[in-house]
């Protein structure tokens, strides 16, 4: 085995470890209510917290591994990641675990996009596809395996176990990483723009915790909207600011690249739809069909079966159909699987529920892989940092937003009609959603990204 597919394995496994930490926690809530003994608003404070959290620090992370150097950097967060998984279940108090899980969520917030950045800033335009694909497969198995593995561990043991299954996979792959990764040649000294850092931190914590306010009804609809139009005001004074100091805390000048513009612009609103479809499809099915958890759990599962049964093929259907067509196929699908499910009833085949959850997860897996292939295929090897940082950032909050924003579409068409035709409403308008990203990716020249797939 090459070394680049060692180092892009090793990679994949600490954001596996980050990912399935990320959702893992969730199935433990409960059980985390009860022994601290809070409500399931407060517990809940630990999957917000962790997500802005990294939103938060994101930003640091291309700084960083210019000035420190990538391999240091990933060591480090990965150690931390781990250190601080252990004091999580070592945690007597709520409050102590809340700060642990901020001590977290810095550290993941540089583990990740570092990781990335060590896979793709030197690899050959040739040779993106292939490593991309090391680097999809754990966003597609740390979601699918998290559920049952939650449930699994919070059923025979205690909550504490969800975290510290990281601390051995943490230690065991900073080892191996200090012996396999090369040291950084050069390290690039460079002013550190705090007013950028500080601004785009507000921006994106703003936002983030105006699309959790939204979620817990109609009365903070009013506050969480206030709040909302405060991030995209910051958010355009960041945008501003970065395009005119002369050091900035990331490079823009990779949206002046069609594809990888595109794939922030019609990428982010993919995500928002496949990240939300397994939330509302969850919880339709216990609300209007009145179906456990565990059964509901078990159609969901069908959509992560279909983001993994076709990876061995996305790479052949990307090089086949080229990055346009693959990515209008996999938006067909999303979007027939979407207004499909809108139509389901309580004595529809099951099969057909599974197979409609299956060819969700088809579509998002194909998505995924083109847009990752796609986002990086014109960014010369030098601006790869700032533009994996920039990546980052706007994934972070799109995959954020999901949840809340269907939450308040369902909550939204309820005040005007039934509760079972919002929720059917509601998976209308993920499909709908669809439209945006296959009108930009449409105009696309038909050999974009050529240069990946030859």
């Amino acid at each position: 085995m090459a070394k680049e597919i060692k180092i892009a394995l090793l990679m994949a496994a600490s954001l596996f470890m980050e990912i399935l930490d990320g959702t893992i926690v969730t199935t433990a809530l409960p059980k985390m209510a009860q022994y601290f003994h809070t409500g399931f608003a407060t517990i809940s404070l630990l999957v917000s917290v962790y997500l802005i959290t990294v939103a938060i620090f994101i930003p640091l992370s291309g700084w960083m591994a210019n000035r420190f150097g990538k391999k240091r950097i990933w060591i480090i967060a990965v150690i931390i990641f781990a250190l601080s998984s252990l004091f999580n279940a070592l945690s007597s108090t709520f409050v102590l675990l809340l700060l642990m899980r901020i001590v977290q969520g810095i550290s993941g917030s540089l583990m990740t996009p570092t990781a990335r950045l060590i896979v793709l800033e030197k690899t050959h335009p040739s040779q993106l596809l292939k490593m991309v694909s090391y680097l999809v497969w754990p966003a597609l198995l740390a979601p699918a395996i998290a559920p049952v593995f939650g449930g699994f561990i919070v059923t025979y043991f205690t909550w504490q176990w969800i975290f510290l299954i990281n601390v051995p996979i943490g230690l065991g792959i900073a080892l191996i990483g200090i012996k396999l990764i090369d040291n950084d040649h050069e390290n690039k000294a460079s002013a550190f723009d705090l007013i950028g850092f500080i601004e785009i931190a507000f921006s994106s914590s703003i936002i983030l915790a105006a699309a959790e306010i939204a979620t817990h009804g109609e009365k903070y609809w009013l506050s969480a909207l206030v709040l909302f139009i405060v991030g995209i005001i910051l958010g355009l004074i960041v945008f501003n600011h970065l395009k005119k100091v002369p050091n900035p805390l990331f490079s823009l000048d990779s949206l002046k690249i069609t594809s990888f513009k595109i794939c922030q612009t019609s990428g982010s609103v993919l995500w928002l739809s496949v990240g939300a479809l397994p939330y509302i499809l969850t919880i339709f099915l216990q609300t209007i069909f009145h179906w456990s958890a565990v059964k509901a759990g078990t159609y969901v599962l069908f959509i992560f079966i279909g983001n993994i049964g076709i990876k061995p093929f996305t790479n052949p259907i990307i090089r086949k159909l080229g990055y346009r067509k693959a990515l209008l196929s996999s938006f067909g699908m999303v979007f027939f699987s979407s207004i499909a499910l809108a139509l389901i009833k309580i004595n529809t085949l099951p099969i057909w529920i599974m197979f409609l959850a299956f060819i969700s997860g088809v579509g998002r897996s194909l998505a995924l892989t083109a847009y990752n292939g796609l986002s990086f295929s014109e960014v010369e090897p030098k601006d790869r940092n700032s533009a994996n940082t920039l990546s980052a950032v706007a994934s972070t909050l799109a995959q954020g937003m999901g949840i809340s924003l269907i939450t308040v579409v369902v909550n939204v068409i309820s005040i005007f009609t039934s509760i079972n035709l919002a929720y059917e409403l509601g998976f209308v308008f993920l499909g709908l959603l669809m439209i945006y990203p296959a009108f930009e990716v449409f105009s696309l020249p038909k050999n974009i990204g050529h240069s990946t797939i030859r």
